[in-house]
């Protein structure tokens, strides 16, 4: 890349032994591109969350990067949660990504009177922020979230997370540059000024990157489908074309002066690492 912004990356809590190692020595390789931070998920309703703790301390520990642990409040009581925050706090883990996180089918729609819960982001961030000095980020959607009736909806969703006290937001995963720089200008023009960063995603499995973006409702550019045509069984092939994609959009991102970009792992470290030389 011409210029240099900095630097962040998510990982998700492996499950196996073998999936640890891979993500400790991925974790490893990117610490040398000198990360400003670092984030760990957090599992549907707070599933994995001993194992984020877990991978968010030893991977401080192991880098001496910053890390960031996921946070959601769907299913949790807010004393419970608090909780959660305290411990996170306790261990070290000075920066959180809240989130309301994704509702399970079985609990919807949420019942709103039921004020044992935050049953919107912007209400973790302010009780966050009252609990320990948190740097805190929150996530953006650049084609909305699936569960906003609009864009503009979800623009002013987002307003609330920031005016509650959020450091910064994260967008979704998009693979045309335009649709983040028409986000941005449309927060900008909504009286947001905390800083949007992008989020992006490299392609490290052409099918499971279709059905995860069909599921968030990320749009998949036609030039994107044609640089995988005929790829399906040259894995070799594939993997150049994911480099050469997500080198193009590192560039593009990078010769906008954006000052910082998110990027979402998949705790694999080989197209990034390749895509910055």
């Amino acid at each position: 890349m011409s210029k240099n912004p900095t630097l962040s990356f998510e990982f998700f809590p492996p499950r196996t032994p073998k999936a640890a190692a891979n993500l400790f020595e991925a974790a490893k390789k990117l610490a040398t591109k000198k990360p400003a931070f670092m984030t760990v998920t957090y599992g549907a309703g707070g599933s994995s969350r001993s194992w984020t703790l877990e991978t968010a301390t030893t991977l401080q520990d192991l880098t001496g990067v910053p890390m960031a642990t996921h946070l959601t409040c769907i299913n949790l009581y807010k004393k419970a949660l608090i909780g959660v925050a305290d411990t996170f706090w306790d261990n070290g883990i000075k920066h959180i990504v809240a989130l309301r996180g994704d509702v399970p089918p079985e609990d919807r729609p949420l019942d709103y009177g039921d004020h044992n819960y935050f049953h919107y982001a912007s209400d973790l961030v302010e009780a966050l922020k009252t609990t320990h000095p948190f740097e805190i980020s929150v996530a953006a959607y650049p084609e909305k979230h699936p569960d906003a009736p609009s864009l503009e909806a979800d623009i002013d969703a987002l307003k609330k997370k920031c005016d509650a006290g959020a450091d910064r937001a994260i967008t979704q995963f998009f693979f045309d540059n335009d649709v983040f720089f028409r986000f941005r200008d449309k927060v900008v023009a909504a009286g947001i000024k905390t800083p949007i960063i992008p989020g992006i995603l490299p392609i490290v499995d052409f099918t499971k990157m279709k059905n995860f973006a069909a599921r968030c409702q990320s749009s998949v550019p036609d030039w994107v489908h044609a640089a995988y045509v005929g790829l399906e069984e040259k894995p070799d092939d594939a993997h150049k074309a994911a480099v050469k994609l997500f080198a193009k959009q590192l560039q593009g991102l990078s010769d906008a002066g954006e000052p910082h970009i998110h990027i979402y792992t998949l705790n694999r470290a080989e197209i990034l690492l390749e895509a910055m030389k």
